[in-house]
């Protein structure tokens, strides 16, 4: 489960829920990215299993202190295959399950969700640059970069 800074890094004194966008890519590891629209800051960025991120998730959402959305890589709309393996295609449509897993818990908890096209992420991105333009320098995974790359900036 993601590790959590002290609070007074996610909101200010005496103001509302602080909106987090939280970035999903989904897949066997999954990568989650928890990022600050109000600082213009990831404040979280890991890779984990999806029975983690869901509990960590559920617990923000029924948190006073954060309005949660959850934006989260649509493989469902992904439009081109090229000529991949068997074993890649099976892959794939794993990864079409967890994206519907996702839109249904999403909806089951009533938290704001969007789904993004993956023709629209910027993903695999290597640590250095990553690090330049998010100023994210803790470790990350693929995974997890590909997370707040969809949140980032948003």
């Amino acid at each position: 489960m993601m590790q959590r800074k002290d609070r007074t890094d996610y909101r200010k004194a005496d103001s509302g829920p602080n909106l987090v966008r939280i970035g999903i890519d989904p897949g066997t590891k999954t990568g989650v990215a928890a990022y600050n629209v109000e600082t213009k800051q990831i404040i979280a960025c890991k890779t984990s299993g999806i029975v983690n991120v869901m509990s960590l998730i559920t617990l923000l959402a029924y948190d006073e202190e954060f309005l949660v959305e959850i934006w989260f890589e649509d493989a469902r709309k992904r439009k081109w295959f090229g000529n991949s393996g068997r074993e890649k295609l099976q892959g794939a449509g794993s990864i079409k399950r967890d994206c519907s897993i996702w839109e249904e818990f999403c909806n089951e908890h009533s938290i704001k969700h969007k789904m993004i096209p993956p023709r629209d992420i910027s993903t695999k991105m290597d640590k250095k640059l990553f690090a330049k333009i998010t100023g994210w320098t803790g470790r990350t995974s693929e995974h997890s970069r590909d997370a707040a790359m969809i949140v980032f900036g948003s």
